[in-house]
């Protein structure tokens, strides 16, 4: 749908599509040119340059615009559109935007990212109003869905128009018709990861593959992630946008977060486990926060300076990635405790995803030896999620929460594999159970709810 971006009047002509590698950026700069020529563009009209390219690496980006426009006689009426792969290996990209935008150059760019670092350091001077910025991350479940089985879950309510995720849980069925299918893709979302190419790998047949069954599948992944997903970011990636000289020590970094995740992270430990001062430490988990690595949760309060100065969660954007970094293989399928800890960081990761596309801040809370998993903190209304590996799993976190901020009555929910759909404002306790799959969809669904009105085509 960045075609309809780029031809519009209405939006800034530069488009950036940021989000992890093996995700599907490039593919998404290779539909948009297709749409761009059914839509009437000429070839002619339209550029691909591969910024990560050793030749184009010391090139200036506005030296090879000027050529194309040049060579290509655009104009306004008959713009250049120029696709853009890993724009921040270009030098001075961010103000070689802005010059397009502000001296009306007749060029269109759209653009990928494998890494927010170095956008994030100058979007807000060059950036507002000259760009729109496009989050692509690993599949959701239900995209997983349609890639693996050709064919989408059982029918299930969508994403309410205007509505909140709390609207689209209150209208779930209390029964929602799910197959065995469903929860054997996220076992699979767990072990294989949420890249396209890697799920595309095995097209499931019409009877369950038990995961244990396709341990080639499984190593694939991970060597794969490995190598890509793990050792070129630390490798080329961060250190091209950041600087950094040494690299080693963010990987044991990344190795060690992998091994504590979903825990509260203890930055003064992990200074002096690897050596470094407090400093380097948090600039470090910054670089791997905008490199798609990892991302961390603050502590709910209600109170901003709270919220900043307590303890943060670690997580990983996908589960997979941690899994290959520590060369799990298929361990986790036999250990109950690395399990929920998987399942934990897929239903956080994919809560993660919505909050990005529909702009709502994702916490959890943590009071003494209270604790609850997930605060969805929609101003419209929020809403609170303890993740577990049982229904039977004890709600005192989110009793506790509920009488300590009365806003979350009726709006909190135990998710866990085979539990009953009890809608939370429907109890006199305001908490309901939710099983696990279901509420997995309900967040896909309003994810890609939340995606296109981004786009201006909900």
């Amino acid at each position: 749908m960045l075609w309809r971006k780029l031809v519009g009047n209405k939006s800034p002509h530069q488009q950036v599509v940021l989000g992890p590698r093996r995700v599907g950026k490039t593919t998404v700069l290779y539909q948009t040119v297709r749409h761009l020529l059914d839509s009437g563009v000429t070839a002619g009209k339209i550029w691909w340059l591969r910024m990560d390219h050793p030749l184009l690496l010391q090139s200036s980006l506005g030296d090879l615009a000027s050529a194309i426009v040049e060579g290509s006689q655009a104009t306004t009426a008959n713009p250049l559109y120029l696709m853009l792969d890993e724009i921040v290996y270009a030098d001075k990209w961010d103000l070689w935007l802005k010059t397009f935008h502000d001296d009306h150059w007749p060029i269109r760019v759209a653009a990928t990212s494998s890494g927010s670092a170095a956008l994030r350091k100058q979007r807000h001077e060059s950036g507002i109003g000259r760009w729109e910025e496009h989050h692509l991350m690993p599949c959701l479940i239900d995209e997983a869905h349609m890639l693996l089985s050709r064919a989408g879950p059982a029918s299930l309510p969508r994403a309410q128009a205007e509505g909140t995720l709390a609207d689209t849980l209150a209208s779930w069925p209390t029964t929602p018709s799910l197959t065995s299918r469903t929860a054997e893709i996220r076992e699979i979302l767990m072990m294989i990861g949420g890249y396209p190419q890697l799920l595309m790998l095995r097209e499931l047949s019409e009877e369950s593959v038990p995961l244990h069954d396709v341990e080639g599948w499984v190593l694939e992944s991970q060597r794969v992630l490995r190598g890509d997903a793990v050792e070129r970011a630390v490798y080329k990636d961060i250190p091209q946008a950041t600087g950094i000289d040494s690299p080693a020590a963010l990987e044991r970094l990344l190795y060690m977060l992998a091994a504590a995740v979903t825990g509260i992270m203890s930055p003064k430990n992990l200074s002096q486990d690897l050596g470094i001062s407090q400093p380097t430490l948090d600039r470090y988990l910054t670089h791997l926060e905008q490199a798609y690595l990892v991302f961390a949760l603050t502590n709910y309060s209600g109170s901003e300076p709270a919220i900043q100065r307590r303890g943060r969660k670690l997580y990983f954007w996908d589960g997979a990635i941690r899994n290959a970094a520590l060369q799990r293989g298929l361990a986790p399928l036999s250990d109950p405790v690395e399990r929920g800890t998987l399942l934990e960081n897929l239903v956080t990761a994919s809560v993660k995803s919505l909050a990005i596309h529909a702009g709502i801040r994702l916490h959890y809370w943590r009071e003494g030896n209270s604790e609850v998993d997930l605060i969805y903190d929609d101003p419209r209304q929020p809403l609170a999620f303890e993740v577990a590996s049982s229904p039977d799993h004890h709600r005192r976190g989110l009793a506790a929460l509920v009488e300590r901020h009365p806003r979350f009555h009726g709006h909190s929910y135990l998710v866990a594999p085979q539990a009953e759909f009890i809608h939370a404002d429907r109890e006199g306790s305001g908490l309901g159970t939710v099983p696990v799959d279901a509420f997995l969809l309900a967040v896909g669904a309003q994810a890609r709810h939340a995606m296109l009105n981004r786009l201006g085509l909900s």
